[in-house]
Protein backbone atom coordinates (compact mmCIF):
# COMPACT_ATOMS: atom_id res chain seq x y z
CA UNK A 1 0.00 0.00 0.00
CA UNK A 2 0.19 -0.20 -0.18
CA UNK A 3 -3.64 -1.03 -1.18
CA UNK A 4 -2.61 -3.53 1.10
CA UNK A 5 -1.99 -1.11 4.06
CA UNK A 6 -5.80 -0.25 4.26
CA UNK A 7 -7.06 -3.22 6.30
CA UNK A 8 -5.10 -2.16 9.18
CA UNK A 9 -7.43 1.19 9.56
CA UNK A 10 -10.72 -0.74 9.55
CA UNK A 11 -12.01 -0.15 12.81
CA UNK A 12 -14.05 -2.99 14.91
CA UNK A 13 -17.53 -3.17 12.97
CA UNK A 14 -19.18 -1.48 15.84
CA UNK A 15 -17.23 1.99 14.98
CA UNK A 16 -18.51 1.49 11.05
CA UNK A 17 -21.26 3.47 10.02
CA UNK A 18 -25.03 2.17 8.97
CA UNK A 19 -25.02 4.09 6.43
CA UNK A 20 -22.33 5.56 3.79
CA UNK A 21 -21.81 9.44 4.00
CA UNK A 22 -20.44 11.21 1.38
CA UNK A 23 -17.27 12.47 3.47
CA UNK A 24 -16.64 8.78 4.29
CA UNK A 25 -17.00 8.02 0.47
CA UNK A 26 -14.68 10.64 -0.61
CA UNK A 27 -11.63 10.00 2.15
CA UNK A 28 -11.89 6.11 1.12
CA UNK A 29 -12.08 6.76 -2.63
CA UNK A 30 -9.01 8.76 -2.18
CA UNK A 31 -6.89 6.66 -0.20
CA UNK A 32 -7.77 3.75 -2.88
CA UNK A 33 -6.67 6.22 -5.60
CA UNK A 34 -3.27 6.92 -3.87
CA UNK A 35 -2.45 3.29 -2.99
CA UNK A 36 -3.42 2.57 -6.82
CA UNK A 37 -0.95 5.00 -7.77
CA UNK A 38 1.71 4.33 -5.40
CA UNK A 39 3.17 2.02 -8.02
CA UNK A 40 4.44 4.75 -10.05
CA UNK A 41 6.81 5.96 -6.74
CA UNK A 42 8.08 3.08 -5.52
CA UNK A 43 9.26 2.71 -9.93
CA UNK A 44 10.99 5.99 -8.94
CA UNK A 45 12.99 4.79 -5.63
CA UNK A 46 13.52 0.99 -7.34
CA UNK A 47 17.18 1.63 -7.45
CA UNK A 48 17.28 2.26 -3.96
CA UNK A 49 17.22 -1.20 -1.42
CA UNK A 50 14.27 -2.21 -0.76
CA UNK A 51 15.37 -1.93 2.98
CA UNK A 52 16.43 1.37 3.02
CA UNK A 53 13.21 2.73 1.21
CA UNK A 54 11.02 0.24 4.04
CA UNK A 55 13.59 2.33 7.06
CA UNK A 56 12.71 5.68 5.29
CA UNK A 57 9.04 4.95 5.04
CA UNK A 58 9.15 4.24 9.36
CA UNK A 59 11.28 7.01 10.36
CA UNK A 60 9.43 10.12 7.79
CA UNK A 61 5.93 8.55 8.69
CA UNK A 62 6.71 9.35 12.86
CA UNK A 63 6.62 13.13 12.88
CA UNK A 64 3.53 13.18 9.97
CA UNK A 65 1.50 10.68 12.30
CA UNK A 66 2.86 12.71 15.90
CA UNK A 67 1.01 16.11 13.75
CA UNK A 68 -2.04 13.89 13.35
CA UNK A 69 -2.30 12.98 17.04
CA UNK A 70 -1.80 16.14 18.28
CA UNK A 71 -3.82 17.55 15.96
CA UNK A 72 -7.12 15.15 17.22
CA UNK A 73 -5.52 15.53 20.69
CA UNK A 74 -5.16 12.07 21.19
CA UNK A 75 -1.73 12.06 22.27
CA UNK A 76 -2.82 10.50 25.71
CA UNK A 77 -3.53 7.25 23.99
CA UNK A 78 0.09 6.62 23.33
CA UNK A 79 1.51 7.56 26.74
CA UNK A 80 -0.54 4.58 27.88
CA UNK A 81 0.27 2.09 25.33
CA UNK A 82 4.30 3.43 26.13
CA UNK A 83 3.02 2.04 29.71
CA UNK A 84 1.14 -1.28 29.08
CA UNK A 85 3.60 -4.39 28.72
CA UNK A 86 1.20 -6.11 26.30
CA UNK A 87 0.13 -3.05 24.06
CA UNK A 88 3.71 -2.81 23.49
CA UNK A 89 4.27 -6.30 22.73
CA UNK A 90 1.56 -6.51 20.06
CA UNK A 91 2.16 -3.35 18.84
CA UNK A 92 5.74 -4.43 18.65
CA UNK A 93 4.46 -7.60 16.58
CA UNK A 94 2.35 -5.87 14.00
CA UNK A 95 4.64 -3.37 13.24
CA UNK A 96 7.19 -6.61 12.66
CA UNK A 97 4.58 -8.38 10.13
CA UNK A 98 3.50 -4.83 8.41
CA UNK A 99 7.65 -4.12 7.95
CA UNK A 100 7.73 -7.73 6.10
CA UNK A 101 4.68 -6.70 3.90
CA UNK A 102 6.42 -3.20 2.99
CA UNK A 103 9.49 -4.60 2.18
CA UNK A 104 8.38 -7.64 -0.64
CA UNK A 105 5.73 -4.88 -1.77
CA UNK A 106 8.81 -2.16 -2.54
CA UNK A 107 11.18 -5.34 -3.74
CA UNK A 108 8.15 -6.67 -5.71
CA UNK A 109 7.48 -3.54 -7.56
CA UNK A 110 11.19 -2.66 -8.28
CA UNK A 111 11.88 -5.78 -9.46
CA UNK A 112 8.82 -5.66 -12.09
CA UNK A 113 6.39 -8.17 -10.33
CA UNK A 114 3.45 -5.86 -9.83
CA UNK A 115 1.28 -8.34 -11.36
CA UNK A 116 1.98 -10.60 -8.89
CA UNK A 117 1.59 -7.48 -6.27
CA UNK A 118 -2.01 -6.84 -7.33
CA UNK A 119 -2.71 -10.74 -7.24
CA UNK A 120 -1.49 -10.51 -3.67
CA UNK A 121 -3.94 -8.16 -2.87
CA UNK A 122 -6.76 -9.65 -4.53
CA UNK A 123 -6.32 -12.46 -2.64
CA UNK A 124 -6.00 -11.05 0.35
CA UNK A 125 -9.72 -10.64 1.48
CA UNK A 126 -10.40 -14.30 0.32
CA UNK A 127 -7.66 -15.04 3.02
CA UNK A 128 -9.13 -13.26 5.79
CA UNK A 129 -12.06 -15.37 5.51
CA UNK A 130 -10.08 -18.35 5.56
CA UNK A 131 -8.03 -17.37 8.88
CA UNK A 132 -11.40 -16.33 10.22
CA UNK A 133 -12.42 -19.81 9.94
CA UNK A 134 -8.88 -21.58 10.96
CA UNK A 135 -8.36 -18.92 13.95
CA UNK A 136 -11.68 -17.69 15.23
CA UNK A 137 -13.84 -20.18 14.45
CA UNK A 138 -15.87 -18.41 11.86
CA UNK A 139 -18.43 -20.74 10.05
CA UNK A 140 -17.94 -20.36 6.24
CA UNK A 141 -21.03 -20.27 3.89
CA UNK A 142 -21.30 -22.18 0.93
CA UNK A 143 -20.47 -18.94 -1.55
CA UNK A 144 -17.62 -18.24 0.42
CA UNK A 145 -16.32 -22.33 0.53
CA UNK A 146 -16.60 -21.94 -3.57
CA UNK A 147 -15.01 -18.36 -3.42
CA UNK A 148 -11.75 -20.05 -2.03
CA UNK A 149 -11.78 -22.69 -3.74
CA UNK A 150 -11.59 -21.25 -6.95
CA UNK A 151 -8.78 -18.53 -5.67
CA UNK A 152 -6.81 -21.65 -4.90
CA UNK A 153 -7.20 -22.93 -8.19
CA UNK A 154 -5.94 -19.77 -9.53
CA UNK A 155 -2.88 -19.81 -7.25
CA UNK A 156 -2.16 -23.30 -9.30
CA UNK A 157 -2.30 -22.09 -12.23
CA UNK A 158 0.23 -19.26 -11.39
CA UNK A 159 2.38 -22.40 -9.60
CA UNK A 160 2.08 -23.87 -12.46
CA UNK A 161 2.81 -21.18 -15.16
CA UNK A 162 5.68 -19.95 -12.83
CA UNK A 163 7.47 -23.67 -11.86
CA UNK A 164 6.82 -22.68 -8.11
CA UNK A 165 4.54 -20.88 -5.82
CA UNK A 166 4.06 -17.09 -6.83
CA UNK A 167 5.97 -16.30 -3.39
CA UNK A 168 5.43 -13.13 -4.30
CA UNK A 169 1.24 -13.14 -3.90
CA UNK A 170 1.04 -15.55 -1.21
CA UNK A 171 3.70 -13.88 1.05
CA UNK A 172 1.70 -10.46 0.24
CA UNK A 173 -1.71 -12.08 1.41
CA UNK A 174 -0.53 -13.55 4.30
CA UNK A 175 1.72 -10.84 5.79
CA UNK A 176 -1.41 -8.83 5.68
CA UNK A 177 -3.58 -10.97 6.82
CA UNK A 178 -1.58 -12.01 9.76
CA UNK A 179 -0.93 -8.17 10.24
CA UNK A 180 -5.13 -7.78 10.17
CA UNK A 181 -5.73 -10.48 12.31
CA UNK A 182 -3.44 -9.70 14.90
CA UNK A 183 -4.13 -5.98 15.00
CA UNK A 184 -7.24 -6.05 16.23
CA UNK A 185 -5.98 -7.26 19.18
CA UNK A 186 -4.08 -4.14 19.64
CA UNK A 187 -6.48 -1.89 22.06
CA UNK A 188 -6.03 1.68 20.59
CA UNK A 189 -7.57 3.38 17.45
CA UNK A 190 -6.44 3.54 14.17
CA UNK A 191 -4.14 6.21 13.86
CA UNK A 192 -2.52 5.66 17.42
CA UNK A 193 -1.53 2.42 16.35
CA UNK A 194 -0.25 3.61 13.37
CA UNK A 195 1.67 5.96 15.65
CA UNK A 196 2.61 3.19 17.87
CA UNK A 197 3.98 0.64 15.17
CA UNK A 198 6.31 3.47 13.27
CA UNK A 199 7.60 4.73 16.50
CA UNK A 200 8.83 0.81 17.36
CA UNK A 201 10.09 0.57 14.07
CA UNK A 202 12.47 4.07 14.67
CA UNK A 203 15.09 2.39 16.17
CA UNK A 204 15.98 -0.19 14.27
CA UNK A 205 15.37 1.83 11.44
CA UNK A 206 17.69 4.64 12.56
CA UNK A 207 20.25 1.98 13.47
CA UNK A 208 20.21 0.37 10.20
CA UNK A 209 20.47 4.00 7.99
CA UNK A 210 23.47 4.68 10.52
CA UNK A 211 25.26 1.38 9.16
CA UNK A 212 24.25 2.80 5.57
CA UNK A 213 25.60 5.71 6.34
CA UNK A 214 29.05 4.19 8.33
CA UNK A 215 29.46 1.97 4.93
CA UNK A 216 29.06 3.97 2.30
CA UNK A 217 26.22 2.85 1.14
CA UNK A 218 23.41 4.86 2.09
CA UNK A 219 21.07 7.05 -0.93
CA UNK A 220 20.36 9.74 1.62
CA UNK A 221 23.28 12.42 1.14
CA UNK A 222 23.92 16.05 -0.24
CA UNK A 223 25.46 14.00 -3.44
CA UNK A 224 22.15 12.81 -4.36
CA UNK A 225 19.36 15.36 -4.15
CA UNK A 226 16.76 13.44 -6.01
CA UNK A 227 17.00 10.79 -3.74
CA UNK A 228 16.56 12.14 -0.34
CA UNK A 229 13.74 14.19 -1.89
CA UNK A 230 12.13 10.89 -2.48
CA UNK A 231 13.22 9.22 -0.02
CA UNK A 232 12.13 12.23 2.65
CA UNK A 233 8.67 11.43 0.40
CA UNK A 234 8.17 8.01 1.79
CA UNK A 235 6.87 9.34 4.93
CA UNK A 236 4.26 11.11 2.90
CA UNK A 237 3.05 8.21 0.70
CA UNK A 238 2.83 5.85 3.59
CA UNK A 239 1.02 8.06 6.19
CA UNK A 240 -1.05 10.19 4.41
CA UNK A 241 -3.36 7.16 2.93
CA UNK A 242 -3.27 5.18 5.86
CA UNK A 243 -4.66 8.14 7.94
CA UNK A 244 -7.19 9.35 5.46
CA UNK A 245 -8.34 5.77 5.21
CA UNK A 246 -8.55 6.09 8.69
CA UNK A 247 -11.03 9.10 8.45
CA UNK A 248 -12.82 7.21 5.90
CA UNK A 249 -13.51 3.75 6.99
CA UNK A 250 -15.72 4.24 10.10
CA UNK A 251 -18.06 6.70 7.76
CA UNK A 252 -18.67 4.06 5.53
CA UNK A 253 -20.54 0.52 5.77
CA UNK A 254 -19.16 -2.46 5.83
CA UNK A 255 -20.26 -3.60 2.17
CA UNK A 256 -19.35 -0.49 0.76
CA UNK A 257 -15.49 -0.82 2.16
CA UNK A 258 -15.49 -4.62 1.17
CA UNK A 259 -16.02 -3.71 -2.85
CA UNK A 260 -14.09 -0.48 -2.36
CA UNK A 261 -10.88 -2.56 -1.35
CA UNK A 262 -10.62 -3.75 -4.94
CA UNK A 263 -10.14 -0.50 -6.33
CA UNK A 264 -6.06 -0.35 -5.67
CA UNK A 265 -5.29 -3.41 -6.73
CA UNK A 266 -7.03 -2.41 -9.79
CA UNK A 267 -5.00 -0.08 -10.79
CA UNK A 268 -1.66 -2.02 -9.52
CA UNK A 269 -2.87 -4.45 -11.97
CA UNK A 270 -3.54 -2.01 -14.83
CA UNK A 271 -0.24 -0.06 -14.37
CA UNK A 272 1.59 -2.98 -14.18
CA UNK A 273 0.26 -4.65 -17.61
CA UNK A 274 -0.25 -1.56 -19.88
CA UNK A 275 2.25 0.96 -18.00
CA UNK A 276 4.81 -1.22 -17.01
CA UNK A 277 4.53 -3.93 -19.68
CA UNK A 278 5.17 -6.85 -17.12
CA UNK A 279 4.47 -10.03 -18.99
CA UNK A 280 0.61 -10.78 -19.27
CA UNK A 281 0.39 -14.57 -20.75
CA UNK A 282 -2.62 -17.09 -20.72
CA UNK A 283 -1.82 -18.19 -17.45
CA UNK A 284 -1.81 -15.15 -15.89
CA UNK A 285 -5.21 -13.97 -17.68
CA UNK A 286 -6.87 -17.86 -16.60
CA UNK A 287 -5.09 -17.05 -12.77
CA UNK A 288 -6.90 -13.32 -12.93
CA UNK A 289 -9.96 -14.43 -14.48
CA UNK A 290 -10.60 -16.82 -11.55
CA UNK A 291 -9.93 -14.56 -9.18
CA UNK A 292 -12.41 -12.33 -10.26
CA UNK A 293 -14.72 -14.46 -10.29
CA UNK A 294 -14.00 -15.40 -7.06
CA UNK A 295 -14.23 -12.03 -5.59
CA UNK A 296 -18.02 -11.63 -7.49
CA UNK A 297 -18.85 -14.66 -5.24
CA UNK A 298 -17.06 -13.63 -2.75
CA UNK A 299 -19.34 -10.23 -2.91
CA UNK A 300 -22.11 -11.75 -3.09
CA UNK A 301 -21.85 -13.29 0.28
CA UNK A 302 -20.71 -10.39 1.98
CA UNK A 303 -23.89 -8.53 0.26
CA UNK A 304 -26.24 -11.18 1.93
CA UNK A 305 -24.25 -11.33 5.09
CA UNK A 306 -24.75 -7.57 5.13
CA UNK A 307 -28.82 -7.82 4.15
CA UNK A 308 -29.37 -10.23 7.33
CA UNK A 309 -27.70 -8.30 9.66
CA UNK A 310 -29.75 -5.33 9.06
CA UNK A 311 -32.57 -6.84 8.87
Amino acid sequence: MTSAEETSLTPPPKQIGDHDSPRGFAFALTAYLLWGFLPFYMKAVAHIPASEVVAHRVIWSVPLAGIVLIWLGRTADIKVALRTPRTLAMGFLTASIISVNWGIYVWAIGAGRAVETALGYYINPLLSVLLGALLLGEKLDMLQKIALGIAFLAVCVLGYEAGGLPWVSICLALSWGFYAYFRKTLPVGPNQGFFLEVLLLTIPALGYIAYLVATGQSHFGPTGATDVLLLLGCGVVTAVPLMVYANGAKLLKLSTIGIMQYIAPTMIFLIAVFVFKEPFGVEKLLAFVLIWTALAIYSVSLFRQHRARRA
